[in-house]
């Protein structure tokens, strides 16, 4: 039986497009300055007010978004933020890009998507299309988001069009960035997919159709856990060769010279980000629902949470070799971003290694460019100066995230124990002729570097 022909779409019956976008944050805002770009007119709503009056004011609160270009848009009348949910009515075209973490347990909070689905589904009218981008599992679109839109009366595929469409942000990145970073998306019915893609592509690059929701919900799991179980196994790996006595960047250099079958990765203090330390956990729970176990990320995901303490135990070795305890030690740690050159210190891995320290009875210290304060549960951090004199103090300073600010240089010669796990400073060690072959701890204090024999 053929498909009645829908009453309305985004495109038809009215003069100007407008946008809304439910949630202003690492997804949202830059989304919304690309949509405003092409000229559209971008409604975004936040539940913080202070993101909302920050946006109306001219200012961003993301470190890839330039204040500057938010102002243009809000002089230029193409950019407005609000906290009043019911004018999502104002809207033809909806993305929903609101936080999907993970509970205590380890399991989807999905909660954030339900109140903004629910949000929709009052305003709800004919002609609007309404797409997900906020990470989750497969299914969410259709059996969370399509029930609570079809109560209303109202007939996907007909009256309205809904499409999943997962964010592929990477804070920090010069090159791809929102409108030139390919773009999945797939609807409930073909022309839910039809209608998102008419959308999209005024302010996308490149659109790439799959045949369902579904099918676009795995594409962006598969991606961060694809990601997830390389670094687990390079940071396996890392562990290897440090019981081995071999340079794990030297083996993973060499390595990457093969022109086929070996795409390098590189280890490190641990994951961090709200992508590939939370997304592969989605698909583990989904699949636990239906008594399929994911071995490959659950052992991915483990290897990785060891690497905080790991990294730990490298500045224990380096101040054993000076004779020196944890406890009472000044421990000065670099970069509390989970990467280099962006603000995010969302599951960054140096929060469990500040941590992990003051329980061993360190005074630990940080410094971090992008990041001059942050809070983690109810406790506020604040950031130090980087001086030659707190880096000569320290017994022991830790390099966890390279930020390109970082004069390198200046660290390893100041450092009385420098541990780098990020190998930011070993082409300075190995240029020197000084290091331990491992290359986790570079600068080993007044006895000299620390090395490996036999």
């Amino acid at each position: 039986m053929t498909q009645p022909a829908p009453q309305t779409s985004p495109t038809e019956g009215t003069q100007e497009l407008v946008f809304g976008i439910l949630g202003l944050g690492y997804v949202g805002l830059p989304l919304a300055v690309e949509v405003g770009k092409v000229g559209i007119r971008t409604l975004g709503f936040d539940v913080n007010q202070g993101v909302v009056d920050g946006v109306n004011g001219g200012q961003s609160h993301i470190g890839d978004v330039p204040s500057g270009e938010v102002a243009a848009l809000r002089d230029a009348g193409k950019l407005e933020a609000t906290s009043d949910m019911s004018r999502l009515a104002e809207c033809d075209a909806i993305s929903i890009c609101v936080p999907t973490p993970l509970g205590k347990t380890r399991d989807p909070d999905i909660s954030y998507i339900l109140r903004a689905g629910e949000a929709v589904a009052r305003t709800l009218r004919p002609g609007q299309l309404v797409v997900l981008e906020s990470t989750t599992y497969p299914g969410t679109t259709r059996d969370v988001l399509l029930p609570l839109f079809e109560a209303r009366g109202l007939e996907v595929g007909r009256d309205f069009f809904l499409c999943f469409s997962p964010e592929r942000v990477d804070p920090g990145n010069p090159t791809w960035q929102t409108r030139n970073t390919p773009k999945v998306i797939g609807g409930i019915t073909p022309r839910c997919l039809e209608e998102g893609m008419k959308v999209y592509r005024r302010f996308i690059d490149t659109m790439v159709p799959v045949s369902s929701p579904e099918a676009s919900e795995l594409v962006k799991i598969l991606e961060n856990t694809f990601r997830a179980v390389n670094i687990g196994l390079v940071n396996e790996t890392a562990q290897i060769a440090d019981r081995l006595g071999v340079d794990v960047w030297e083996v993973i250099e060499a390595a990457a010279t093969k022109p086929f079958g070996f795409m390098k990765f590189t280890p490190g203090p641990g994951l961090g980000g709200h992508c590939i330390p939370v997304d592969p956990h989605y698909l583990s729970w989904k699949m636990r629902t239906l008594d399929y176990r994911t071995r490959f990320i659950e052992l991915a995901s483990e290897v990785n949470a060891e690497m905080p303490h790991f990294v730990v135990g490298k500045v224990r070795e380096a101040l054993n070799q000076e004779r020196k305890a944890v406890n009472g030690a000044k421990i000065l740690v670099l970069g509390v971003a989970y990467k280099p050159d962006i603000d995010d210190v969302r599951e960054s891995p140096a929060i469990e290694i500040l941590k992990e320290l003051e329980l061993d009875g360190a005074e630990v210290v940080y410094h971090d460019p992008h990041v001059p304060s942050f809070e983690e549960e109810g406790r506020a951090w604040k950031g130090v100066e980087l001086t030659d004199r707190i880096l000569e103090e320290s017994d022991a300073v830790l390099l966890v995230t390279d930020h390109a600010e970082f004069d390198l240089e200046r660290i390893f010669d100041k450092a009385r124990i420098l541990v780098d796990s990020r190998n930011a400073t070993g082409p300075i060690a190995r240029a020197r002729g000084e290091g331990f072959a491992q290359r986790w701890i570079v600068k080993g204090g007044s006895r000299g570097p620390i090395r490996r024999t036999g």
